[in-house]
Parts: structure tokens; C-alpha cells; sequence
């Protein structure tokens, strides 16, 4: 889970006792300071972020080498020590470190800010935060810490940047709570200026709170939806870009007992596609830009064993809408769905295997034709070629050792 998925431990919720019912996540062992010093360990060459977005692949040269930030955690054995930094070789998919931003807590997941120069990161803590670092310009240098905010709640697991790039969306799992903070001009974080929690509907089935698991904007800019795995539910907010403040406007609620982790929207903003990660299902969902309404079909095959025995972790969708990746843990296998009828269906084609352990999370290269995923278990990052016009995929080669890897970022 995006969170710690470590099914040998409990976890605690609301009530003070373990939920039941999916993989049990880490303990929190770094529950007291959250680290926020400006130190970068030395890396054996300089690294060199883009100076500005990395835009359409269409407009943009080919380069030999492009950056990759892989977060982890910190305060689990065996884990990193900070952010890693890598680049991949853009023809290969070849991954080569580049050293580790340390003096970050726990980051567990990652986000770029819309003009490339600010690197963000939740603190998956029990005195949550979110991180800003500041990357390095197109002469090189290393990244700087920035500082670091408190998010208001427990075990924050997921954050992402508003398209105005002036506000950071943050989603607390283990209290259940979405935070909203200020982005200054230097990429700083202001003190947070919203947190909402999910009070209702109720939990779902063994469930005793809500779990707050992602937080994003719809392609239409006007709405941010939050995912719940706690509440079986996708809350609609509105977002005051004057005043940092949330504002619910709908929410869509799941089957039971269905544990939804992550949204992923089609490039036509129509639908999306929710994996759930306690029943081991995947749905498409209706969505009215106008309204902020979402409307979940049925429940379909993630072609990855039963419920139980496999946890999806999220999907990710092909800048051409046609394919569609999901990332399977316990079966550990990347299934790859064709997306028909303009955004509104999804056909399963077959899963292959993902080469490590527990992949938690995928992302796609900015031009499309490289997939990453970070396996937590195995820690490592395995890369693949994606087909363009079948979608297949195929590995790029040996998988990058990365301690702990939980989240991918390649710019």
C-alpha cells in the first residue's frame, strides 16, 4: 500500500485497534522528529534536474539521460536514507545512481511541481510532513532542502501539486485527512491552510476509520478528488485557489469492503480507473467535469489470482489513452488492459511478470515509451519498453537495486 504495506504487522486505527481486512502496514518507527536539514550526500557526478517542465515529448529533444528520483523509507531496516537520486538512459532504460538527498524522513512519495524546479515529498510519519527540495538548474549542482511542513495528520502516503503550482495537495492515511498548503515563489512551503477530514459514510467492512489515500486534480482544473480506502469512497472537493481551503462537493462510494487505493484519469478527462485494493478488482468510472461527479461502473478482473492473495497498487494510463497498467502485489505482475470505446472500457490483455517483489508503484517516462516500477520487497526498480502500438511490454534489462523502493519519479 501506498503507506506500509507490511502484512506482518498490525496496524492501528481509528479505534485503536488493528483493521482487518488488507495487507497491515509498518508501524511507524520515525514517529518523533521529522528531518528537515539541507544536506545532499555526495554523488559522483553532478546531478542536473531540467530547468524548466518537461513538456510534450513531441517538443522536446532526445536526451541521452534524464532525471529519477526514487523515495523509500528511512526508518524501517534495510531502508534508504534519504530521496535517491538516478538518472536513466532514455534508449536503454538503463538506471545509474547519482547519490541520495538525506536529512528527508520517510519519503515514501513524490511529486514534481509543474515548472521542474521543486521536488516534493510526503514524511509517511506519525507526525506527518511534507517536504519541498529545491532541484538544480540545467548548470548542474545538487538539491537542496527547502524545508519541511507539518500535514495535520498520521502517515501522509500520497501528495500532489495543483496545476497552478501554487498549492500542494497531501493525503493523510492513517487519520483518515486531506491537507492543502501554500507553494511560495522559491517552491517553499507556507503553513498549511486546509485539513478536512473524512468523517463520512462509515467504514467500510473491518475497517475502523477512514484512510485517506491519494489526493489529485481532475484534468478539468476545477476539482480535486480524494481516495479513501478506509471509507470505500472518492470524495469531490472544490479548491479555492485564493484561500488554500476545500470545499466538497460530491462523493461516489464504492461496493463494500472494496478498498479503494488509487485514481488514474484517461487524457480526455471523461474517465478514470480506480484499483481497489482489498477485493483485487480494478473499475471504470464515469466522470462529469462540470459537476466533479464520479460515477463507478462495475467491478472488473485485474487477471492477478483472487482477493486475498493479491493487492493492486494503482494504474497508469498511455499518453494516447490507449493502454492501461496495473501493478499487482503478491502476484507481482504488471496486467495490461486496452482501453476501448473512447476512455469508457477497459479489455484485459494478459500480465507479465514485473521482475521483483511487491511493486507499489509505476510510472510512466515523460515520452511515453518507458515503464518503472518500485518494488518494495525486492528493493529494486525494474524498467520496461512499452510498445506504442500494442502496448506489449518488454524488459529493459537487470532490475537498479534501491533500498526499500516504494514510489519511481522520471523526469
Amino acid at each position: 500500500m501506498h503507506g506500509n504495506a507490511e502484512p506482518s504487522e498490525p496496524i492501528t486505527g481509528s479505534a485503536g485497534g488493528p483493521d482487518r481486512h488488507h495487507p497491515n502496514r509498518r508501524r511507524f518507527l520515525g514517529a518523533g522528529v521529522l528531518a528537515a536539514a539541507s544536506v545532499v550526500a555526495a554523488a559522483p557526478a553532478p546531478f542536473a534536474a531540467p530547468a524548466s517542465a518537461p513538456g510534450p515529448a513531441s517538443a522536446r529533444p532526445r536526451a541521452a539521460a534524464r532525471p529519477l528520483f526514487l523515495g523509500t523509507y528511512t526508518s524501517v531496516e534495510g531502508g534508504g536514507t534519504g530521496v535517491g537520486l538516478a538518472t536513466y538512459d532514455t534508449v536503454t532504460g538503463t538506471i545509474s545512481g547519482a547519490g541520495t538527498v538525506t536529512g528527508v524522513g520517510d519519503p515514501s512519495y513524490l511529486a514534481i511541481h509543474p515548472d521542474g524546479t521543486t521536488l516534493y515529498t510526503v514524511n509517511e510519519r506519525q507526525d506527518g510532513g511534507v517536504t519541498a527540495i529545491a532541484l538544480p538548474g540545467a548548470g548542474g549542482g545538487s538539491p537542496t532542502v527547502l524545508g519541511t511542513r507539518a500535514t495535520g495528520g498520521a502517515g501522509p502516503t500520497h501528495l500532489s501539486v495543483h496545476p497552478g503550482g501554487r498549492w500542494l495537495l497531501s493525503a493523510n492515511y492513517t487519520s483518515g485527512s486531506v491537507a492543502v498548503h501554500p507553494i511560495g515563489a522559491s517552491g517553499a512551503l507556507g503553513e498549511r491552510t486546509d485539513l478536512v477530514t473524512h468523517s463520512a459514510p462509515p467504514p467500510g467492512p473491518g475497517q475502523r476509520g477512514p484512510h485517506a489515500h491519494q489526493i489529485l486534480t481532475a484534468p478539468d482544473g476545477g476539482h480535486v478528488l480524494a481516495v479513501d480506502l478506509g471509507n470505500d469512497t472518492v470524495y469531490t472537493y472544490r479548491l479555492d485557489t485564493s484561500a488554500g481551503t476545500l470545499t466538497q462537493v460530491s462523493y461516489a462510494l464504492l461496493r463494500p469492503g472494496a478498498g479503494p487505493r488509487h485514481l488514474t484519469f484517461h487524457p480526455s478527462g471523461a474517465f478514470a480507473y480506480l484499483a481497489n485494493e482489498l477485493d483485487n478488482t480494478v473499475v471504470v468510472c464515469a466522470y462529469d467535469p462540470t459537476t466533479g461527479e464520479l460515477t463507478p461502473g462495475e467491478p472488473q478482473s485485474t487477471g492477478a489470482g483472487q482477493a486475498g492473495g493479491n493487492f493492486p497498487a494503482q494504474l497508469v494510463v498511455t499518453g494516447d489513452g490507449a493502454f492501461a497498467y496495473l501493478a499487482n502485489r503478491g502476484h507481482n505482475s504488471l496486467t495490461r488492459y486496452a482501453i476501448e470505446a473512447s476512455g469508457a472500457r477497459l479489455r484485459l490483455l494478459d500480465t507479465v511478470p514485473v521482475g521483483g517483489d511487491y511493486p507499489r508503484h509505476l510510472a510512466l517516462s515523460p515520452a511515453g515509451d518507458l515503464l518503472f516500477a518500485a518494488n518494495q520487497r525486492s528493493n529494486s526498480v525494474t524498467v520496461f519498453h512499452v510498445d506504442p502500438g500494442s502496448g506489449e511490454l518488454r524488459s529493459a534489462g537487470p532490475p537498479f537495486s534501491s533500498p526499500v523502493a516504494v514510489c519511481a519519479l522520471p523526469l
